[in-house]
C-alpha cells in the first residue's frame, strides 16, 4: 500500500499486459484484459463504445452481457480499477500506467526545442515500446501503429536536437532506433546521413544511403528523393548520388 493507505495499481501494456497490485502480479482473464486494456489506451468510454468495440461480430445483446461480465469479474477482483458511471466506464485515474509514463515523455520530446531529459528517457525506453504485442484486434493493431508514428517522429526530432547540440554520437542513436522501426523512413534516414557526416565518418553515411536506395528500389519500386542525394553530393565529387535508371 501506499503511506496514506492506498492499493497501488501498475498496469504494463508495453512488452507484455501486466496488472500489479502493490506490486504483486494480479491474474487478469484474456476478456478482461481487453476491457481494461481499452479503457487505459481510449480512457472514458461509452459502454455503447466498448461493446461495438471489443466484440464486433457478435449480437448487441450478448456483447452487452459479456462487458457486464467482464466489469463485475474486474471490480470483485480488484475493487477500484475501473470506475462504473452509468452509461460511461474508466480506468481509474490512480493506475499508474506504463504506456501513459511514455506518451508523456514522446510530448515533451517533441514539444521542446531544446534537448530534455525526457529525449534520453525517450531513446531508453524505444527499443522496449511494443504495444500488446501478439493482440491483433483491429482496435489493438491502430494503437499499436499509433504507438510506433509517434515514436517515428519522437526519435527524429530528438535526433535533429541532437545533432544542433553537437551530441552527434546520441543523435547517431536516436537516428539508428527509428530506423529499427521503420527501415524507410526517410527523415530519419537523412538525420543519421547527417549525423554520419558531421562526425566525419563518410562511409557510414554513404553506407546508409546505399542501403536505403537499394530497400527502397527493391520494396517499393522508388529512388531516394533529391535532398536525400543533395545532402552527400559533396562527398562525391560533387555530383548527386547516382540511382539506378540514371
Amino acid at each position: 500500500m501506499n503511506a496514506d493507505g492506498n492499493v497501488k495499481l501498475e498496469l504494463d501494456l508495453l512488452r507484455s499486459w501486466q496488472l500489479r497490485r502493490d506490486s504483486v502480479p494480479v491474474h487478469i482473464a484474456a476478456r478482461q484484459q481487453r476491457v481494461i486494456a481499452a479503457l487505459a489506451l481510449r480512457g472514458p468510454c461509452l459502454r455503447s463504445f466498448l461493446i461495438g468495440l471489443l466484440w464486433p461480430e457478435s449480437p448487441e445483446g450478448k456483447a452487452r452481457e459479456s462487458l457486464r461480465v467482464s466489469v463485475h469479474l474486474v471490480s470483485r477482483q480488484v475493487p477500484g480499477l475501473i470506475v462504473n458511471d452509468g452509461p460511461v466506464l474508466s480506468l481509474s485515474g490512480s493506475v499508474d500506467v506504463d504506456l501513459h509514463r511514455l506518451s508523456s515523455r514522446i510530448r515533451a520530446a517533441r514539444e521542446s526545442p531544446m534537448m530534455v531529459q525526457d529525449d534520453l528517457l525517450v531513446l531508453r525506453a524505444c527499443r522496449h515500446a511494443s504495444l500488446l504485442p501478439g493482440w491483433y484486434e483491429d482496435w489493438a493493431l491502430f494503437e499499436q501503429e499509433r504507438l510506433r508514428q509517434d515514436l517515428l517522429h519522437a526519435l527524429t526530432v530528438i535526433s535533429r536536437k541532437c545533432l544542433v547540440a553537437g551530441d552527434l554520437e546520441r543523435g547517431v542513436q536516436a537516428a539508428e532506433a527509428a530506423l529499427e522501426i521503420e527501415p524507410l523512413y526517410e527523415e530519419a534516414v537523412r538525420e543519421l546521413i547527417a549525423a554520419e557526416l558531421n562526425r566525419g565518418n563518410t562511409f557510414a553515411a554513404l553506407r546508409t544511403y546505399e542501403r536505403f536506395r537499394w530497400r527502397l528500389e527493391e520494396e517499393l519500386g522508388l529512388v531516394p528523393s533529391e535532398s536525400i542525394r543533395a545532402l552527400i553530393a559533396d562527398k562525391t565529387r560533387g555530383r548527386p548520388v547516382p540511382v539506378r535508371g540514371n
